[in-house]
């Protein structure tokens, strides 16, 4: 997908998430991550804009470091968070809109360029915790087939493969991704040692077929496997949820 079309999803998925976690209020349990109430998400996710936008605009190629950053997770409390929220989601989409298409910048894995990467990565981070609030909110949620089949690719090929992520399993498993409205299906190995993951759908413990926006929030363990196929093992998606964690 083009840059511009991540920051336009980043756009109406954040100003949508805002909406909604308004309307949910502050202290509304999130179900998908059963730690959260609508006030941790938007700490996190308000932090997380301010570090991607930070990393962006520094032009620096090294990870910065948690004392150069430590201030920019730094939350107000009570109704303040809400604006907060939306003022660190509008400064990240003006980062992203005035930065060079070709400027230097840190990625924690590869994309055709920083900019690129950070649109990305900002676009389906939001995506996902838009669809959190909904959840909390008892709305229902929907992902655009293509955006979610992008999602996939980048979850399983980036996201989870990146080097130091603590994804390993013993015994290994593997499992096939394949979206009914997308040619873009994927296949991950994950052993003790770490994983890879193949385009194509290749032999598998568990081979997952259905629409591509299922199968994405079926990977982010924000839904279950409601509507797809399962062709192998359904106890690999339990090690799934186990395994891939991410909040």
């Amino acid at each position: 997908m083009e840059i511009a079309t991540h920051i336009e999803i980043l756009r109406a998925d954040g100003e949508l998430l805002a909406r909604t976690a308004q309307r949910a209020g502050l202290d509304a349990p999130v179900p998908s991550c059963p730690d959260w109430r609508i006030g941790d998400l938007l700490a996190h996710l308000g932090g997380v804009h301010r570090w991607a936008a930070f990393v962006v605009a520094s032009g620096s190629l090294t990870r910065p470091s948690r004392e150069d950053t430590a201030e920019l997770f730094r939350a107000p409390s009570g109704d303040e968070l809400f604006d907060w929220y939306r003022t660190t989601h509008a400064d990240l989409l003006k980062t992203l809109t005035t930065t060079a298409p070709n400027a230097p910048a840190w990625t924690f894995f590869e994309g055709p360029s920083p900019l690129a990467f950070w649109a990305r990565r900002q676009a389906h981070e939001t995506a996902v915790h838009r669809v959190d609030a909904e959840l909390a909110a008892g709305l229902p949620s929907g992902v655009p087939a293509d955006f979610a089949a992008d999602g996939i690719d980048e979850l399983l090929a980036g996201f989870l493969s990146r080097p130091g992520r603590k994804l390993v399993a013993d015994p290994p498993l593997s499992l096939a991704i394949v979206p009914d409205d997308d040619p873009a299906a994927r296949t991950m190995w994950i052993d003790p040692d770490g994983r890879r993951v193949e385009a194509g759908a290749g032999p598998a413990d568990l081979t997952v077929s259905g629409p591509a926006e299922k199968l994405y929030l079926l990977l982010w363990n924000r839904a279950d496997a409601t509507g797809c196929r399962l062709d192998g093992d359904p106890e690999v998606l339990v090690r799934w949820g186990e395994l891939a964690t991410v909040d």
